[in-house]
């Protein structure tokens, strides 16, 4: 026998459940700075909305008839490429994210998108 040959996946894309795809993805497009990369319907005809660049996976952004739940078992990290991570913070609440939280033992601000899921600002990386 033969050795097996290495297979792996490729992540292409985060899904997120929501109740409006459109203002779901008008959120993360000011927030990442990116555009809709395509709109497509499933076999029920309903249409999701693809945001994101080329090079990096994107957001699909999926709706669903129920409202969010509970604690999002998998989010985003995100974090500033210019300025300060609290400018960023603020910059997001403008655009109409929502503080979660703000622990000084964290690193990190929990904010909610529009739709309440949960994501995370970071400090700005460095290097």
């Amino acid at each position: 026998m033969g050795e097996d040959p290495v297979v792996h996946s490729e992540l292409v894309a985060v899904a997120v459940d929501c109740l409006d795809a459109e203002r779901c993805a008008a959120f993360w497009c000011a927030a990442l700075g990116v555009e809709v990369r395509g709109r497509w319907r499933d076999a029920h005809e309903v249409q999701y909305v693809e945001i994101g660049t080329a090079d990096r996976p994107m957001l699909v952004f999926q709706p669903v008839p129920e409202g969010k739940g509970g604690k999002n078992r998998l989010h985003l990290d995100i974090a500033p490429m210019t300025g300060s991570q609290e400018d960023e913070v603020e910059r997001l609440v403008r655009l109409g994210a929502m503080r979660v939280a703000d622990e000084a033992e964290h690193p990190w601000v929990v904010l909610a998108d529009p739709e309440g899921n949960e994501f995370c600002v970071l400090p700005p990386r460095s290097g």
